[in-house]
């Protein structure tokens, strides 16, 4: 079969791919080439796929149609072991290194070599010096990884994976965790490792970053082939298009409405990270207010110690003006708040549990009986009114959330508390791993919202979003807000300079 691109013959190759899950079909007759030496972006949006191909090419699972290629001859990928012999490398989103292990011990888990039957250190440090120096790090390979940011630690995957010589490399949304200085870090990785001839197989949400680095995008759309674009093809609108079937003429659709009196007020915040670095501000109803500001800057904390997750060092904080005097969740859900965190898998959901009852958990002391029992009936109520007006694409409410798709866990984690009906909408990173389609429905809700009079605070490191959504921005820089802008105000020059603590 001949590549797509038309320039060489391909090194990796599938061919009618199709899988299925207790009925479900997660892929049909999939067909998909990569070439050595080029970054090949594969997008669509979450549940067309993408994870189950990569999954497959990796060895982690099996196909149950078609056949893999390499160097034009079939293959059989039974387990990962095989995928690495055969050059094929995944890093997952969520990193897998051993953060009590140093790097080097990382590097070669499982594959230690050996001197007179002991394990040789002095190779494994010398060895994983080179990995690392390919990778532009130049790091004691003694350094025990809980110390490194994460940035670093996705480094030292790809290290981790150089190190078996892949020949082929999938990264599964690397850069969603990363400060723009790392992911600049990491693109200039990326494109050496395509001048060395390695593939780069790149999955993300974040469509400007793969019109800046793919050579090649092809588009995944309910488990089967949507498209292919050539580098002077991709335009984040041809990608939208291929990846929902349709356009998207108005992604960000915001509408006039009035913003009244301010709802939430926060004085003198003070948070552990950032002591002696006070944040005072205040967010009206009916009003969007965005906070913008490099990851350290204090955004997440900000909002962790506003809704009582996190003591504050000072600070007041009030609703409607009234203080909330015990500074704690269960305070602050009674004064009419609620919090969307950034890790929906750690803080916002019970993975294991059904959509009914993780919507019905903030409920709970609301919702229970004169005898102190849970009020079941209540509990379905908002289950079926949250998950028809979120779109919750479930069997039923009693499906585990973990088998949801990202968009569907995080509409789960914005329903439970739409349920409780909230003065204040507070929100970390809402569409953070999630599609396209589903980014457009949490921007519809947010503005729905700001309709009827919600305070919605929210944080996002997507400068676009940021920008588009917001009615005015808060910039925050060193746990303090280093600048307020209102919309006629906004300019990404001018966020970045608030943001790195310029004027």
């Amino acid at each position: 079969m001949k590549s797509v691109s038309g320039s060489s013959a391909p090194l990796l190759e599938v061919r009618g791919i199709g899988k299925r899950f207790t009925g479900v079909r997660a892929l049909s007759n999939v067909s998909l080439d990569f070439i050595a030496g080029e970054v090949h972006a594969v997008i669509g949006e979450n549940g067309a796929g993408k994870s189950t191909m990569m999954k497959i090419l990796a060895g982690v699972q099996p196909p149950d149609d078609g056949e893999i290629l390499m160097d034009g001859k079939p293959v059989t990928i039974n387990d990962v072991e095989k995928a690495l012999d055969l050059g094929i490398a995944l890093i997952h989103q969520e990193l897998n290194l051993a953060d009590n292990l140093n790097v080097g011990a990382n590097i070669f888990l499982g594959r230690e070599p050996t001197r007179m039957g002991l394990i040789d250190f002095r190779k494994i440090e010398s060895e994983s010096r080179k990995y690392l120096a390919m990778v532009g790090l130049d790091l004691d390979p003694n350094t025990v990884v809980e110390t490194l940011t994460i940035g670093v630690q996705q480094l030292v995957e790809i290290a981790k994976a150089l190190s078996v010589n892949a020949r082929v490399l999938i990264m599964d949304e690397p850069t969603s965790s990363l400060s723009q200085h790392e992911v600049d870090a990491l693109f200039r990785v990326i494109e050496n490792l395509r001048s060395q001839g390695v593939t780069v197989i790149y999955i993300s949400h974040r469509l400007r970053e793969i019109e800046r680095l793919a050579d090649r995008v092809s588009v995944l759309r309910d488990g089967e082939n949507a498209g292919f674009l050539a580098r002077d093809e991709i335009s984040h609108d041809a990608m939208v298009t291929r990846m929902v079937g349709r356009d998207i003429s108005q992604f960000y659709a915001r509408t006039t409405h009035p913003i009244g009196d301010p709802v939430l007020s926060v004085t003198d915040l003070q948070t552990r990270m950032w002591p002696g670095h006070a944040a005072t501000f205040e967010v009206r109803s009916g009003e969007i207010v965005g906070v913008a500001g490099l990851v350290g800057a204090g955004r997440t904390e900000v909002l962790r110690a506003i809704f009582g997750v996190d003591a504050p060092v000072t600070g007041a904080v009030h609703v409607n003006g009234e203080l909330i005097r015990s500074q704690n969740c269960r305070s602050a859900i009674a004064a009419g708040m609620a919090l969307v965190p950034e890790d929906r898998k750690k803080e916002g959901l019970i993975l294991e549990s059904g959509v009914r009852l993780n919507i019905g958990l903030p409920g709970l002391e609301r919702h229970k009986n004169a005898f102190g029992f849970l009020n079941r009936q209540q509990e379905r109520i908002d289950s079926d009114r949250m998950t028809s007006e979120m779109n919750i694409k479930v069997s039923d409410d009693n499906q585990a959330v973990e088998c949801l798709s990202g968009g569907n866990q995080q509409k789960v984690v914005i329903g439970k508390w739409l349920a409780m009906d909230p003065k204040v909408l507070l929100m970390d990173e809402p569409t953070r791993g999630v599609d396209i389609g589903a980014k457009q429905e949490i921007y519809r809700l947010m503005e729905e919202l700001a309709c009827r009079g919600v305070a919605v605070l929210f944080v996002s490191s997507e400068m676009e979003e940021v920008i588009s959504m917001s009615d005015r921005m808060l910039v925050m820089h060193e746990g303090r807000i280093a600048g307020e802008l209102s919309r006629a105000q906004f300019d990404e020059e001018t966020i970045m300079q608030l943001a790195t603590g310029g004027n």
